[in-house]
Parts: C-alpha cells; structure tokens; sequence
C-alpha cells in the first residue's frame, strides 16, 4: 500500500510507524532501501532521528528543513545521502481515537517535486490517506485486538463496575474485603489491559467495550 501511494503522489520513499500504547511495541512498515533500514536499526538512529522525535511532540506537519539546527540532524541525513536517500521530506503526526499514534515520513526526489506536492495541495489528501492507513494497522495488529477486547479478570471488572458506580478505592476495600493496596493493584492491571492512563480513562473505555455497564 505504501508503494501505491508514493506512486500517487510521485514521492521517492514513505515510511510509516505506529503503536498502540506507550510500553506497546511499534509497528514500521517503509519502503526504504533494505541497507539503509539495516544501517539505521544498527546505529540507533530512532534514538537520534530529529523527525522521529520531533514528530512525538508535533500537532502539525513537520518539515525537515526546519530540523536542520538540530544537533543529529547532519549525522543521520548525511549517512542516509549516502543510501540515496535526500533530506526532503515532510512527516505527519497521526493520533487514532483509541490512544494509538503513528507518524507517516514521505521523501521527495528534489525540491521541485516538494513544490509541486505543496502547490497542488496534495497534502490534505495525503493526510487523510496516511489517517486511513495508520487506522487500517492498527486495527491489524495484536495488540489492538488485545487491547479491543480485553481480558480482565472477573476481579477486576468488579472494582471498575464499583468505581463507575462512584465509591472511592477506600469503599471498595470495605465492600469486598480486601487491602486498599489490593484494589490499587488491580486497578493499575485493569489500566494496563486497556491501554488506560488514568483509572477514569479505563472505566469509560471498560464501558465503550461493553466489560462494565454505568449505573
């Protein structure tokens, strides 16, 4: 699919990375030469890579002609010319309705071909594109069917059906009779499973999910 849309679009490379939640492990799917994508995992370059770490900060498109201050900046482009690779490029932040996010990196030939993709205002197309295809991975992946359709034990489906019911961590101890520490262990799991970063976000998404019901 990536083929097809550099070829939509008259791109050199495109790149893609997405992941689920924030200890998940990333999904990369790119169109890059087989040497550089073996030269950049060797090196470490996705500790380095201005794009890849600017873009997890982004709301908006980032163009790589503004990351030419940054310190790794020479180091990585200069080896990726090495691979045939330019440092034209754009890359797009996607966020997904789930907690899941990705960035979509595209590689033009030259700069007249950045022109051309900017005038005609491809951009917007390819952002819906690149919207649909982070949606269509992540939808793919185990980790998302785990995450879509969550195991919790019967143990933890109880505390969060009383924590939507409005009783304190405090109150659910008394009720099942057990340590408050018990009840905050169970809940970080339960935050865990469902890809939660606080216990209000796992509770609405236990009950999108249809594992608990509001009262």
């Amino acid at each position: 699919m990536l083929d097809r849309i550099c070829a939509e679009f008259a791109l050199e490379y495109a790149a893609y990375i997405g992941v689920w939640g924030y200890d998940a492990p990333l999904v990369g799917i790119v169109t890059y030469p087989e040497a550089w994508i073996g030269h950049y995992a060797s090196q470490g370059f996705h500790k380095l890579d201005p794009a890849f770490l600017t873009v997890s900060r982004a709301v908006g498109v980032v163009d790589w002609s503004r990351l030419q201050t940054i310190n790794a900046f020479e180091r990585v482009f200069r080896e990726a010319a090495d691979f045939g690779i330019s440092a034209i490029g754009l890359t797009l932040p996607l966020r997904g309705p789930f907690g899941d996010r990705g960035m979509f990196s595209i590689v033009f030939k030259a700069p007249e071909a950045r022109g051309d993709f900017l005038h005609n205002d491809a951009l917007s197309v390819l952002q819906q594109r690149a919207a649909l295809f982070h949606d269509k991975i992540m939808r793919a992946t185990a980790t998302l069917s785990v995450v879509q359709n969550p195991c919790l034990s019967g143990r933890e489906r109880e505390i969060l059906q009383w924590i939507a019911a409005g009783k304190s961590q405090t109150d659910i101890a008394k009720i099942l009779a057990i340590s408050n520490r018990t009840v905050e262990v169970h809940l970080r799991s339960t935050r865990h499973k469902l890809g939660a970063l606080t216990t209000p976000q796992a509770v609405a998404r236990a009950i999108g999910f249809g594992i608990i019901h509001p009262k």
